[in-house]
């Protein structure tokens, strides 16, 4: 089984040209099944019938998968068999016969604007690692990067002199977003001061680095943000994405245009982008009750 998905995933990046942090995704979901299909004694594709992808839902719903990840895995199963069925490595596609179950409407965790200062005082700048993260915070809060973004961004992708970053986002797709005078201003202390200390006598273009001088991964970034978030008193499950989700629905409450807010998130579709309305209408709610006299 492994080696059919081995196939798959090189016609997904030779075939279909998917970038590497979608095959990614996929191969996940996929030895996943093929782990939970060995538990059930099930050795090849071949037998997977309907039922069995039916009871392997079933044991990440018990599991208590996020809807969102289940949708995900269901779409990694289709694609996956569809390929099969294709190259006439099994005889019936399974998933015909399987609905793709609602993801659900559920609106991202937002933070409040003395939230956002609490957590962006949280660091000890102090210290050279205090002053990269509250770079990477004031970065991420500017600009609503996504922590792949931020991870793999590089010098040369920095233009601090004319307030703008040029980010690689999501199917290699580039795009230019401003950045305000503070995260400049923290991001200059960072390369001029913290950054060749952490660098030494290594090499590397990326701009934010761990202790050791190399290149800052995601479980980095996830893990120094929990310390600080308990560090700054909030209590709410705060991601790297809430940052993103933060930037974008206060600059919604604060008059943006969708359009523009969809060129800053790079989303391709405006539909994704819609969901910070719903926020913004729930913001304006809550404030409408609070302060009219008579609501």
């Amino acid at each position: 089984m492994n080696d059919e998905i081995e196939d798959y995933l090189h016609y997904l990046r030779v075939e279909r040209g998917l970038v590497h942090n979608t095959t990614v995704s996929y191969r996940q979901d996929l030895v996943a099944f093929s782990q939970y299909l060995h538990g059930q004694q099930i050795a090849s594709f071949t037998t997977v019938d309907r039922y069995t992808v039916l009871n392997y839902l079933a044991t990440l719903q018990q599991a208590q998968m996020a809807k969102t990840s289940v949708v995900h895995v269901v779409s990694s199963l289709r694609q996956f068999f569809r390929y099969l069925a294709n190259e006439n490595k099994i005889n019936a596609d399974p998933m015909l016969q399987i609905d793709t179950p609602k993801s659900g409407h559920h609106l991202p965790q937002v933070l409040t604007t003395t939230e956002v200062d609490s957590l962006l005082a949280a660091p000890d700048t102090t210290k050279k690692l205090g002053v990269r993260d509250r770079t990477i915070l004031e970065v991420m809060y500017a600009t609503g990067l996504r922590v792949s973004e931020l991870v793999n961004l590089t010098l040369d992708e920095l233009h601090l002199e004319m307030g703008l970053i040029q980010p690689l986002g999501k199917g290699d797709k580039e795009r230019i977003i401003p950045i305000g005078e503070v995260a400049i201003d923290w991001l200059q202390r960072y390369l001029t001061t913290v950054r060749p200390a952490l660098l030494k006598d290594q090499a590397s273009q990326s701009v934010f680095l761990n202790a050791h001088g190399r290149q800052l991964t995601r479980q980095g970034i996830w893990k120094n943000l929990k310390s600080l978030v308990r560090q700054a008193n909030i209590n709410k499950n705060v991601t790297p994405h809430t940052l993103r989700h933060s930037f974008a629905t206060h600059i919604l409450e604060n008059g943006a245009d969708l359009r523009v807010v969809q060129e800053l998130l790079g989303h391709a579709d405006i539909s994704t982008t819609q969901i910070y309305t719903h926020i913004s209408q729930k913001r304006l709610t809550e404030v409408y009750q609070k302060y009219h006299p008579r609501a």
